[in-house]
């Protein structure tokens, strides 16, 4: 069955791959494009798949969004986790329905997102961050997403300990997560994961460093670069421009200590 849109549902008008929008379809607003107006009135009870028209007579498309949609239109106080470290972290901390995940860092709240869609409808993001005015714009962002309702949201200092124990795993979004770690380890459960994300190599050592010496194993440290393709008859080859390094990533395995 063809889900109909309705009134305050969130679409992608594509035109083509340069111009396409995150819209919340409102009955009451048009969309200016330089491709004419498009009436959002309109595209209430067609489907996503369907075109809908400008008042120029060029069609727009109707797609469903995609959580990395949603992430291009957050408010962005601070530095995001790029989808392609997002989805390194998932599978490394094997963030599934069900699971209990505690993030340190919460920022702009762009993982946060991605994190409480994949734990719903069962599992739970415990998230904190110790500047409430970030915290208030990952709200709004990961309300966008519904979602919101999966994901406790903590103004605390992380340095000072979660408040959640056994939990299936940890990730740490901050500038200095070697101070994270020892409260890290009485949170998490046994042989459970961590993760940590840092711009530089010198953060990277201290990290690894820090792990070693609190009962962590299996340690590793990976750096992620994505690199899209141009493709066009006869001209394929991979675009001029990419994201290249954003940042490293590290995954541990609590042990317990004797």
């Amino acid at each position: 069955m063809m889900e109909k849109i309705k009134n305050g549902d969130y679409i992608l008008l594509y035109f083509d791959n340069r111009r396409k929008w995150l819209i919340n379809v409102d009955k009451n607003k048009k969309f200016h494009t330089h491709k004419g107006i498009v009436d959002l009135e309109r595209i209430i009870g067609l489907s996503y798949g369907e075109f809908v028209e400008s008042s120029l007579g060029y069609r727009f498309w109707i797609l469903v969004p995609s959580v990395c949609n949603f992430l291009s239109a957050f408010e962005r106080p601070t530095q995001i986790i790029y989808p392609k470290d997002a989805g390194l972290i998932i599978l490394k901390l094997g963030i599934a329905s069900g699971k209990r995940i505690i993030e340190a860092g919460t920022g702009s709240g762009s993982l946060t997102a991605i994190m409480a869609q994949l734990v719903k409808p069962n599992g739970h993001l415990y998230t904190y961050d110790i500047n409430s005015r970030f915290l208030n714009f990952a709200k709004r962002n990961v309300r966008k997403t519904n979602a919101i309702d999966f994901v406790t949201f903590e103004n605390l200092d992380a340095k000072e300990g979660f408040k959640e124990s056994d939990v299936d795993a940890i990730m740490i979004d901050l500038a200095d997560p070697w101070n994270i770690i020892p409260g890290a380890y009485n949170s998490l459960k046994g042989g459970s994961p961590l993760g940590s994300f840092s711009p530089t190599i010198n953060q990277v050592e201290k990290t690894v460093l820090a792990l070693r010496s609190n009962c962590f194993i299996n340690t590793e440290s990976i750096e992620c670069l994505v690199r899209e393709m141009h493709i066009e008859k006869g001209k394929s080859r991979p675009t001029s421009r990419m994201i290249a390094h954003t940042g490293y990533l590290t995954f541990a395995n609590k042990i317990i200590s004797d």
